[in-house]
């Protein structure tokens, strides 16, 4: 389908990645350098081009009952707004993000951006090298974590009544995020596939099995790339843009009265588990009954709760950071 002319016009050469109609004959295109919002000619105004380049420090989404707004922030130089259906909000954004990541040399030369989910205030971005995890008001700002498929030796999913937990293996330390039930499936089958794709590999038996086998060799083939931190420094180029599995309607996360539940029965195993991890601890002496599988057995899952204790905890920090951000705003 050809462009009308002044969009010919204004991309003067350059290639269009994605183009998403947002009703009527007005479109969103985007291209490796800025998103192109045109307008088509009405009874009361012209037909206009707006265009807003993808070196933005933040990226944000205000929705309404009919209409979403999408921010870029450009630091010293303002914010630009644009507003589009919000049933199509998430189709925008997944260009929009995958231009903005190429923009910011966010994913290396030839990295695709694969999918894109928003769950309340966590952002989840999968590309076919890493996945970028942002947490905040904003769908995507400079404070935001990525983990890079070469540290990744292991995924695993953890089913509750609402929510599931993705847990991903990272350089021996687990990293976790919950999606709603409903956007689980999509999630795991996203991030499997392109953990899998990524080390040659078709499930993630064969991925624990194909690390386990080079952990001896991990020292000295570890990736130069790497912080101390585990943040991977950024690649020396953008990539070509995927527009390919935008999830549809944002689905919020458990209750508060659900989380408040399982973070306080989560406190009680912690203890339980503590209680019986500190047993011996002091005296020198062990139970004539514990094998010492049974004991790795025990640290292991006490690990595994305070971990999870300890993403509650930070859950219930941003909760009151944002509760004391409204009350400010008077809300």
């Amino acid at each position: 389908m050809s462009l009308p002319d002044i969009v010919q016009s204004t991309l003067d050469g350059e290639s269009v990645a994605a183009r998403v109609g947002l009703g009527g004959d007005d479109l969103l295109l985007v291209t490796p350098t800025r998103t192109l919002v045109y307008r088509a000619e009405g009874l009361l105004s012209d037909e206009t081009v707006e265009e807003y380049p993808h070196d933005a420090e933040r990226v944000g989404v205000s929705e309404g009952r009919r209409k979403a707004k999408v921010t870029l922030d450009y630091g010293l130089d303002g914010e630009r707004t644009f507003s589009v259906p919000t049933k199509q909000v998430d189709q925008v954004l997944h260009p929009v993000l995958a231009g903005v990541f190429n923009a910011r040399d966010i994913t290396d030369r030839g990295e695709t951006v694969k999918q894109t989910y928003r769950f309340s205030e966590l952002t989840i971005v999968i590309t076919s090298a890493r996945l970028v995890r942002h947490i905040g008001a904003a769908v995507w700002d400079e404070e935001y974590e990525e983990y890079h498929f070469d540290d990744v030796t292991d995924l695993d999913f953890e089913e509750g009544s609402v929510a599931t937990s993705v847990v991903i293996t990272v350089d021996g330390r687990q990293e976790r995020f919950k999606a709603p039930n409903d956007q689980a499936r999509a999630v795991r089958e996203g991030l499997v596939s392109a953990v899998c794709a990524y080390h040659g590999v078709d499930d993630i038996e064969e991925l624990r099995t194909s690390t386990a086998s080079a952990e001896p060799d991990d020292e000295s083939t570890a990736d130069t790339d790497a912080d101390e931190d585990g943040t991977v420094s950024f690649g020396d180029g953008p990539g070509p843009l995927d527009t390919s599995g935008v999830e549809g309607d944002v689905t919020e996360g458990a209750t508060s009265e659900a989380t408040a539940r399982e973070a306080t029965a989560d406190e009680e195993r912690t203890e339980a588990a503590t209680e019986r991890g500190e047993g011996f601890g002091d005296s020198g002496f062990r139970s004539a009954g514990v094998v010492d599988d049974e004991v790795a057995r025990e640290l292991a899952e006490l690990r595994k709760q305070i971990e999870a204790q300890n993403e509650r905890l930070e859950r219930q920090e941003r909760t009151i950071q944002r509760l004391i951000e409204e009350l400010r705003q008077g809300r």
